[in-house]
């Protein structure tokens, strides 16, 4: 561990020291020029869940930082056209995770494990490519490698991906293009999750998202994936589960004199086919509504959802006895609706937040909120979140 430990800063340390000396060499072809380039990204999370009436979410509270520091070199063409080469490291503390002794957990325990020191939380490298290019009206960006989550732009429900999944899996490892105009936007991508191994299942993602003004106060949007769930060489079986979230958004904001005022109408359609074990599709939907008004950087944001469960294998399990859980379902729990009962019948889930988003500064975001949770006309639980964000 020690020995890897001192790989990876050695790694970092050269090509740290590599970027400085290239920070002011011009490129020999006379086409641009290399400069050092950078990237730091800082983010402390506070979610304390109070859910203990809730059959679909775990009361805990999720407590720790994240620092992902980059550098690398940055190459512009005589076009514009900007290329970076950037490696970093994925550092991230669940805050109060320290090795215990073993009298107290017990011999051979997780609590026990040295990796849980300070100098031992180096959770995954990133090395990637971006490029970004001006056509005029249209910006391009793209990304290959492996990069953060955070670059992905589009408008995701919470029925995609949950919080808790954003803040520990942090990266994407794939492919990422993203198009930007005056009034739309849109971006695809792969996300390979899992390559297939003796325990390990073979998953990846493909994902989209594109929104665009058609008046001035309506936008048309969109957001889907399509995930492959596949077999690892231990156990076999496949579930194919598709996502799409069709929406139009009218915003008010402007016109009445308010940070915001937003009201969203769309509809969450899935296509999910446990073939060996089912071998047919069904189909979950239901309306997904979202209203937000903000003044004074005071938030009151209101999700309803009105249909069948979202997520009906969540308690299936594979060959082994594993159950899929959130494995195979990325987004939040609560869109259960009912636990499993039944997919036929229809039920409510509602997330009220209440939130204060001040700005203090471009590079600093921080969010203070309280979020709770119903679940057909059921009072499930809370959230108590403090977040901060750095970037540079």
């Amino acid at each position: 561990m020690n020995m890897k430990r001192n790989i990876i800063l050695s790694v970092f340390v050269i090509l740290l020291v590599t970027c400085e000396v290239f920070a002011s060499e011009k490129d020999t072809s006379g086409k641009g020029h290399v400069r050092f380039a950078y990237d730091v990204h800082f983010e402390m999370n506070f979610d304390n869940r109070e859910l203990y009436r809730s059959a679909f979410s775990n009361s805990m509270t999720i407590f720790g930082a994240r620092l992902t520091p980059s550098v690398g070199l940055q190459a512009v063409q005589e076009d514009g056209t900007s290329h970076k080469l950037m490696l970093g490291i994925d550092v991230m503390k669940d805050f109060g995770a320290s090795p215990v002794s073993e009298l107290i957990a017990g011999k051979g325990s997780a609590e026990t494990l040295p990796r849980q020191n300070n100098l031992d939380l180096f959770r995954e490298m990133t090395l990637y490519y971006r490029m970004e290019k001006d056509f005029g009206d249209t910006d391009m960006t793209l990304y290959a490698g492996i990069f953060p989550r955070r670059t992905m732009e589009g408008s995701y429900s919470r029925a995609f991906f949950s919080d808790s999944l954003k803040f520990y899996d942090n990266n994407l490892e794939g492919l990422l293009l993203k198009f930007t105009r005056p009034k739309a936007k849109f971006e695809v991508g792969c996300d390979w999750i899992g390559q297939i191994g003796t325990a390990r299942r073979e998953r990846f993602m493909i994902f989209t998202s594109g929104e665009g003004k058609v008046a001035p106060v309506l936008s048309l949007g969109y957001s889907g994936y399509m995930y492959h769930f596949a077999n690892s060489r231990q156990v076999k079986g496949l579930v194919d589960n598709v996502l799409i979230n069709p929406y139009a958004r009218f915003d008010f904001g402007d016109r009445l004199n308010l940070q915001a005022l937003s009201l969203t109408l769309g509809w969450l359609q899935a296509m999910q086919n446990n073939r060996k074990h089912v071998g047919k599709y069904i189909f979950p939907c239901g309306g997904h509504f979202d209203l937000e008004v903000r003044k004074w950087d005071v938030a009151v944001k209101n999700t309803m959802f009105y249909g069948t469960d979202m997520m009906p294998y969540y308690n299936s399990h594979d060959e082994g006895g594993i159950k899929y859980g959130n494995a195979l379902y990325l987004g939040d729990p609560f869109y259960r609706v009912f636990d499993n009962m039944t997919t036929s019948r229809t039920g409510l889930y509602d997330r009220l937040e209440v939130c204060y988003e001040p700005v203090i500064w471009n590079r600093l975001d921080l969010r203070v909120a309280a979020v709770f949770h119903f679940n057909d006309f059921h009072y499930s639980g809370c959230q108590q979140i403090v977040g901060l964000l750095v970037s540079f």
